[in-house]
Order: structure tokens, then C-alpha cells, then sequence
């Protein structure tokens, strides 16, 4: 059960950890290579900390998951997890492009309950709670009404459309391109766009409030299989996401089913 004093505390912390990452966003920070092509900055560090400690003081029975902390086996055991993306789109943030974000999920026994989506440079604040619906800066919104896919506008990954994995529903669907997942998810829950799609991995932290934002306000969120989301697994990790109105639902799955097996993978389970 979320108070409404747990649930005014997590969005403050959030604006917070926004607050912080702006700090450097409008400053210097230092960038480094996870991987190729997957870069963390000196402010992701700075917000996972922040979430984290004042996250975890809320409500200290939960666990913890994030992109920026080192995973331990102890969230498996827990009823409550807080799931976290400290910064959510860093590749945007470092070239100066404001669609980044940051993402706060708190899931309980699998199932998100509460999802917080920020955007601080646009101050953009999407918020949900299991059963009450969307809002966004206070104002309770809902997923957009079209009911064709065809001329639908849909967001997608500067990454994935460089790699050619959106050329096939190029003539199909108006193609906006937009960076952090969890911002795309949130833009689809408020209708500001009709759907979004990953057809690659996903980490849970990259999605798990963007898929309570979309539930709640009446969108549809599943993966690559049309399988709903469960949350907290021993691999986080799920095999993508399809996000949409729920209207156009059908259409999406039915459009991208006969090119599931041209779908990234990962090979590490």
C-alpha cells in the first residue's frame, strides 16, 4: 500500500535526482565507456547515489535495483523493490540533446505500483500509482484515441533507426525520433505519441515505470511474444517492448510479428 506521503516524498526525491543531474548537464562532467557505444557520466553516478539513499530510507524493507549499482542477489527475497534508472538516455544527455530522463519504479511482488518518469531539462513529470491513473505535472492525462496505425505517429531509438530496424514500418507510421525509452514510454502514456517500440533487449530499470505509466492511462505494454511484464527476476532483462494506446493494440502486434525473428537478442542468460 503507498501513502500518499510515500508517494509525495519518491516524486520530490526524483526532482531531485533531476535537480542534481542538471548540475552537470549545464557544467563539465566526465564521460566514460561501459561498453561500446554505451557511455556513463559522472552524473549518473551522482543521481544513482542520491536515489538510492534517500529511496532506500523511505522505505527500507525494499530492495534495490538500478543501472548504476552493483546487483546483489538479496532483491530476490524482497516483496518491495525500488527499480531504478538514475539516467535514462546518458548517449542524449552527453551530446546536449534534452531527452533524457530519470526513472523511479517501486514494484511490489513482481507488479509495479508506483512509476515516476522526469524529465528535468523540460520539467516534465509523469507520475502513476496502481489503480489511479496517469498524470503529468499534476493534470491526470490518458494514452492518445486513434484507432488506425496507419499515419499513427510512432517514436523510435536514433540508434534503431541507424541500424535500419525501423525501415520496414517506415511508409506504414510517421517515425519521430526520440531518445530515452523511458521518456518514449512516457510520451505514448500521455498521448503525445500513439506507440513506441524496441524490437532489442531491455533492461527492467529501462522500462518498469514506463510500462505502469502506459497501463494506467489505458495503454497497452508487453514484449516482443505480446507477453505481459513481471518484474524482480534473477536476469533483468526481458526481450523488448511494445508500448501503444491499447487501441491500436492489435494492429501493432499483428504488423510486427512477421519480423520477430529479425529482433535483437541476448545471448547471456
Amino acid at each position: 500500500m503507498i501513502t500518499n506521503e510515500l508517494f509525495e516524498s519518491a516524486v520530490a526525491i526524483t526532482r531531485e535526482a533531476g535537480a542534481t543531474i542538471m548540475g552537470f548537464y549545464q557544467g563539465a562532467f566526465e564521460v566514460q565507456e561501459k561498453s561500446p557505444s554505451n557511455p556513463v557520466t559522472d552524473a549518473d553516478f551522482a543521481a544513482d547515489q542520491l536515489l538510492r539513499t534517500k529511496l532506500m530510507a523511505l522505505l527500507p524493507e525494499a530492495g534495490w535495483l538500478s543501472e548504476e549499482t552493483v546487483d546483489s542477489p538479496e532483491r530476490l527475497e524482497k516483496e518491495y523493490i525500488w527499480i531504478v534508472d538514475p539516467l535514462d538516455g546518458t548517449k542524449e544527455f552527453v551530446y546536449g540533446i534534452p531527452e533524457f530522463s530519470v526513472s523511479v519504479a517501486l514494484v511490489q511482488n513482481g507488479l509495479p505500483i508506483l512509476g515516476i518518469i522526469y524529465n528535468p531539462v523540460t520539467e516534465e513529470l509523469f507520475t502513476a500509482q496502481k489503480g489511479g491513473g496517469l498524470y503529468v505535472n499534476g493534470q491526470k492525462q490518458t494514452a492518445s484515441s486513434r484507432t488506425k496505425l496507419e499515419g499513427a505517429q510512432v517514436e523510435a531509438s536514433r540508434s534503431e533507426r541507424k541500424r535500419g530496424e525501423f525501415e520496414p514500418f517506415e511508409e506504414l507510421v510517421n517515425l519521430l525520433t526520440m531518445g530515452s525509452i523511458a521518456y518514449k514510454l512516457a510520451r505514448t502514456a500521455a498521448g503525445l505519441a500513439d506507440a513506441t517500440w524496441s524490437r532489442g533487449p531491455k533492461h527492467e530499470w529501462d522500462i518498469c515505470a514506463g510500462v505502469i505509466l502506459v497501463e494506467e492511462a489505458g495503454g497497452r505494454c508487453v514484449d516482443l511474444d505480446n507477453a505481459t511484464f513481471t518484474f524482480n527476476k534473477s536476469f533483468p532483462k526481458v526481450n523488448g517492448i511494445i508500448a501503444d494506446n491499447g487501441h491500436l493494440h492489435d494492429e501493432v502486434i499483428t504488423t510486427l510479428a512477421p519480423h520477430r525473428h529479425t529482433a535483437r537478442v541476448d545471448k547471456k542468460k
